[in-house]
């Protein structure tokens, strides 16, 4: 594909955001960065959030890690349907109880300084991690599609990258970002629906036909029942629960966008519809995975050895052109539907929960809102280019391990917030929240030969989770009741 025409839809696409973040941040003041007044339509925010919960890691990952384990990720997301009803009826009632707007305030309330800058931390350390990931894998696939053509560095192309998320966020923060994810979600169904299409074509198979060539594959397996695998449907089920509560219940990124609906009904309502759609779409993204193998196969195409290639390598070598096109559309999107989001929530919560802007009366400066958005810009692709240098695994793998770790704190101070009524000795909050991940990485290391074979998979986040809950017990006061 001609890097001049790669240039040309990525310039289109972008100005066509630009266009949206003028007509969202007009007549705005600086709480609509923030919350955009409370007035966003649920069926948008439902849909924007499917492309900032997929992210470029389901849009590259997914698909090729079904090479090395069929579906059975889907099982993880059937689990992800009991983490949303947790969300919809137990932590959104409290959200709109407590009128926040940093969903970390709750700690302070609940516990006491330092629980709340606990949970505050571990989420801003979780989504630089996250997001530098995200970023990494659409910085390698414009850096494959333009740069390389024209000898760029790498760093040039994540420069350039976080450069373009900066000036379309930077006016009109959340509320801008419910309306460009919901046509970033769009492109992104799209290019899936495209490039499956394509391959039918290609393969001159009927729909039926292209559904029992995936079945007998083996391609579409999804259950797995050895209790050692790391692919087990309980370990994946029990995570897949988990993950969707600290990774959209539990994130300020993600909560954001559900705060801005007007109410709690229509709240609730999004998160139904959104984990209903979800499913349908992850779905997609797993056939597609399978269409992609069988398709390589046919045409004699060498597998690459990383996964995380294949359909990028496929998309913009080997197909038509219109499905280039369509795939550098769909891996733009869904990376920057995630990254425009995570910037605006990172901002969010050092000003909300590290200076202290809007609580006490303490009003909302633009100019210091605008400078810790450019620092976090900065500190994104400083994490991009260390990543760069050291990742050796696939995407999707090295993103969930990093949550394990970093989400398992948050886990453990909200459960033991919401299901017991103790308070804390909260000056001892933060060595327990750095103990548990270290603990925990301690026992995954060694789990094998302490436990039979046994292999943790995503189900770390949860033993984080409990062993945090275990040392909060710990310090905890001798009274009961809430003062």
């Amino acid at each position: 594909m001609s890097p001049i025409l790669v240039i040309s839809v990525i310039t289109i696409y972008f100005l066509v955001l630009m266009g949206i973040s003028w007509l969202t941040s007009r007549k705005n003041d600086n709480l609509t960065f923030f919350t955009a007044n409370r007035q966003s339509p649920w069926y948008l925010v439902a849909f924007g959030m499917i492309g900032a919960s997929l992210s470029g890691v389901t849009f590259i990952s997914v698909p090729g890690e079904v090479g090395n384990t069929a579906f059975a990720y889907f099982q993880v997301v059937l689990g992800y349907l009991v983490g949303y009803f947790v969300i919809a009826t137990v932590l959104l009632p409290l959200y709109y109880r407590l009128n926040l707007i940093s969903i970390y305030t709750y700690l302070e309330q609940r516990f006491g300084k330092y629980s709340y800058k606990s949970g505050a931390f571990f989420f801003l350390l979780s989504r630089i991690v996250g997001s530098s990931f995200r970023l990494f894998l659409v910085a390698g696939v414009l850096q494959l599609a333009i740069f390389d053509a024209y000898g760029w560095p790498f760093s040039v192309t994540v420069a350039i990258t976080i450069a373009l998320i900066w000036l379309y966020t930077f006016r009109g923060g959340i509320k801008t970002i419910v309306w460009t994810d919901t046509l970033q979600t769009l492109f992104m169904i799209s290019a899936v629906a495209i490039s499956i299409y394509l391959m039918k074509d290609a393969l001159d198979m009927s729909w039926l036909q292209l559904s029992e060539k995936v079945s007998a594959s083996g391609y579409s397996e999804i259950f797995v029942w050895d209790w050692q695998s790391g692919q087990n449907f309980f370990k994946q089920f029990i995570s897949g629960a988990f993950i969707a509560i600290v990774m959209t219940g539990l994130d300020q990124d993600m909560m954001q966008k559900n705060l801005t609906c007007r109410s709690l009904k229509d709240a609730q309502k999004n998160m139904f519809w959104f984990c209903i759609v979800l499913v349908i779409v992850n779905f997609m993204f797993l056939s597609m995975g399978a269409l992609l193998y069988i398709y390589a196969g046919e045409m004699n195409i060498a597998i690459p050895a990383r996964t995380d290639d294949l359909y990028p390598l496929l998309a913009l070598e080997h197909f038509p052109l219109v499905a280039g096109v369509v795939f550098l559309l769909g891996i733009i999107a869904a990376a920057y539907s995630s990254a425009d989001s995570a910037l605006t929530a990172l901002t969010t919560s050092f000003c909300v929960d590290f200076l202290g802007l809007g609580q006490n009366d303490k009003p909302i400066s633009k100019k210091i809102r605008i400078r810790v958005h450019l620092a976090f810009s900065v500190i994104l692709f400083l994490v991009i280019i260390a990543f760069k240098a050291i990742n050796d695994q696939s995407v999707i793998t090295a993103v969930f391990k990093a949550a394990g770790y970093t989400y398992g704190p948050i886990l453990g101070l909200f459960t033991f917030g919401l299901i017991t009524k103790y308070q804390l000795k909260d000056k001892w909050v933060p060595l327990v929240a750095l103990l548990s991940p270290v603990i925990s990485y301690i026992i995954n290391a060694n789990s094998e030969a302490w436990f039979g074979g046994y292999k943790f998979g995503f189900e770390i986040l949860v033993v984080n989770g409990l062993l945090t809950f275990f040392g909060l017990f710990l310090i905890r006061k001798a009274e009961l009741e809430l003062t």
